[in-house]
């Protein structure tokens, strides 16, 4: 097609990967180097705490005040990567060596580009589930990680 580049139309071609990853919208990167793709993450939220007050005289009127921000858990579902990232790191804290570690979480569109991102701060796993074992399907190297973290903030 004119007007097509070279590697614009590679990208195209179907039955050309260039990114293992490719089917897993989202990357995750810890410590500046990607760990894995997932299929889904939750827990991308922050949330800011208040405190509601009434006071005597001012029976009609609800105040707030500011508590603290808080951020979920992220939960990473159905990844493939490294297997040796995530578990020697959630194999440490089981052993009481907590190790936090920033990170980033991209979200692909159906090119492999970058259509935006998330950071997250002082992260450590606290849950991980394997893959349910399974001879007559294809599975995954882990069905979810749960990683606690103290912010989060966009990119």
């Amino acid at each position: 097609m004119p007007g097509i580049t070279e590697k614009k139309a590679s990208r195209q071609t179907p039955g050309i990967r260039k990114d293992p990853y490719f089917g897993y919208n989202f990357l995750v990167e810890i410590d500046g180097l990607i760990a894995g793709g997932f299929t889904e993450i939750s827990g991308l939220s922050i949330q800011v705490e208040v405190e509601r007050k009434m006071f005597g005289g001012h029976n009609d009127y609800e105040y707030k005040f500011f508590k603290a921000v808080k951020f979920p858990d992220l939960v990473l579902k159905r990844g493939v990567g490294d297997p040796d990232v995530f578990w020697n790191w959630y194999q440490d804290v089981l052993k009481g060596k907590i190790q936090f570690k920033d990170g980033s979480i991209y979200l692909l569109d159906l090119t492999g580009q970058q259509i935006r991102g998330w950071h997250f701060f002082g992260a450590y796993p606290i849950k991980w589930d394997g893959p349910t074992l399974n001879s007559a399907s294809n599975t995954i190297a882990m069905e979810s990680l749960t990683l606690t973290h103290h912010g989060l903030s966009g990119a």
